[in-house]
């Protein structure tokens, strides 16, 4: 049942599994959005790594996995909405579970905004691979009514949104590999000997490139804040994140040296590219390729951005629900079985910050919005890592396996955070971190004066977060 009476009132909760383990891997593929990374996030990791860009992708892969391994422990273990808020929560306290999930919602909002700012560049290029040159003030437009089928789609139904974004990956994703074989065959061979010496690596670029490698996976954990919507969630959701973890980060691995082999070995071109895959196509004498691609990253930017929305809003409702943000957050749509009003939310916040990123332009903005972003995931994926062994531990399961992968994975994350720092990044780049920690220093004042105002609510959460 998805309702149930309590004081005479009838509480509407979440349709309890309504989603299979389709639709769970459908929501976290289509937040990773695999087809962005060769369409445009790869032009910022060529610029920093180089020929290794490829490397870094694959250092980047073997550490999102075992994060992806800490959150499926903890989701075959507590399979509930809001997830993070709640894993953090019942090892350190709701003070810690609710600023964990104030990251998230940073995190998942600044990606939607990201990914709509990408539609409307990924449209510019369509429309002038036609020969059209739309002006902002038609694009600002189109990147509206964008953000409103999204927030729409989101509100209906959380299966049919998970489901269609599985499908829209699915399509893009075998374009970009069909289009790369073709690029390959022109070549006339798979083999790039620049790439596979490591004397011609720079490693201190390959490592500096990871924070925005890291950007590239962002949302593989997302089917887990669908838990409780989900079927068989133990076993479901672990399969779904680290599934769609390995799979992406082996296209990304793979994409990434087959771009540098496509463009021979020009990484400081790619590095400048506003629509790389389209000029390594361009490059095979495959200029006409340029319009497909561009069509199939809007179908992931659609994809991402629904599944980002899903993502933040179940986040909203869970903290709403224990009163962390205001009640209506905690509440559910009686025939959609939505959280109507935290999507709406989601969906007003996404064009406003859209809408205030515009003087930046389009492209510098989604790199603003998606470094951003990365600091929420890369902060939350630590804590989990310390987590994972930690609930191990509180039921005699813990292992040294467990332990070890917790520790490669807080070591990894911790070399990220120190990454985006040290050495300063060009401005705004440098600022960007401080903006993340003033963001959660708000938080952190708004839960303090909550824990004296509102102490029982604390203390009802300490011992069940999840009811």
């Amino acid at each position: 049942m998805s309702v149930e009476i309590a004081n005479g009132s009838t509480v509407i909760r979440l349709r309890a599994g309504a989603l299979s383990l389709v639709e769970n891997v459908g929501q976290s593929l289509a937040a990773i959005a695999p087809t962005l990374t060769p369409a445009l996030n790869i032009s910022v990791v060529a610029g920093l790594a180089g020929i290794g860009c490829w490397l870094s992708y694959f250092i980047g892969t073997l550490g999102v996995v075992i994060v992806a391994a800490s959150v499926g422990i903890l989701a075959a273990r507590h399979p509930e909405a809001g997830s993070y808020f709640v894993y953090i929560g019942r090892t350190f306290g709701p003070f810690a579970g609710a600023l964990a999930g104030w990251a998230m919602i940073s995190a998942y909002m600044f990606t939607a905004v990201a990914v709509a700012l990408s539609f409307a560049i990924f449209l510019e290029d369509l429309l002038g691979a036609f020969g059209i040159k739309p002006g902002m003030p038609a694009l600002t437009a189109a990147m509206l009514v964008f953000i409103a089928t999204v927030t729409y789609s989101a509100y209906r139904d959380v299966k049919l949104s998970s489901r269609a974004g599985l499908i829209m990956e699915i399509i893009s994703i075998g374009i970009i590999v069909m289009i790369t074989v073709l690029i390959v065959r022109v070549r006339g061979t798979a083999v790039d000997a620049a790439q596979l010496k490591p004397d011609t690596f720079r490693f201190g670029a390959v490592f500096s490139a990871l924070p925005f490698v890291i950007f590239s996976f962002v949302g593989f954990e997302s089917a887990a804040t669908l838990a409780k919507e989900s079927a068989d969630p133990r076993r479901n959701i672990p399969l779904a994140v680290i599934g769609c973890a390995a799979f992406a980060g082996i296209f990304f691995t793979l994409m990434a040296y087959f771009m540098v082999l496509g463009i021979d070995n020009d990484t400081a071109a790619l590095g400048h590219s506003s629509a790389p895959f389209g000029d390594v196509a361009a490059r095979a004498g495959l200029g006409w390729a340029s319009m497909i691609v561009y069509f199939a990253a809007m179908i992931s930017v659609f994809a991402c951005c629904l599944a980002s929305i899903n993502a933040a809003s179940r986040l909203l409702f869970s903290m709403g629900k224990y009163q962390f943000l205001h009640r209506s957050m905690g509440l559910v749509h009686d025939r959609h079985r939505t959280p109507h009003r935290a999507i709406l939310l989601c969906g007003c916040l996404l064009a406003c910050i859209c809408l205030a990123m515009l003087p930046a332009g389009f492209l510098d903005a989604f790199g603003y919005t998606g470094t951003f972003a990365s600091f929420g995931f890369v902060v939350v994926y630590l804590a989990l890592c310390v987590v994972a062994p930690l609930d191990l531990k509180k039921s005699g399961q813990m292992k040294p396996l467990h332990v070890l992968t917790g520790l490669l994975g807080v070591a990894l994350m911790v070399f990220v955070i120190i990454g985006s720092v040290y050495p300063a990044p060009a401005y705004p780049y440098d600022v960007l971190p401080y903006g993340f920690f003033a963001y959660m220093a708000v938080g952190a004042i708004w839960f303090a004066i909550l824990k004296v105002k509102s102490p029982q609510t604390l203390e009802s959460i300490q011992h069940d977060m999840e009811g």
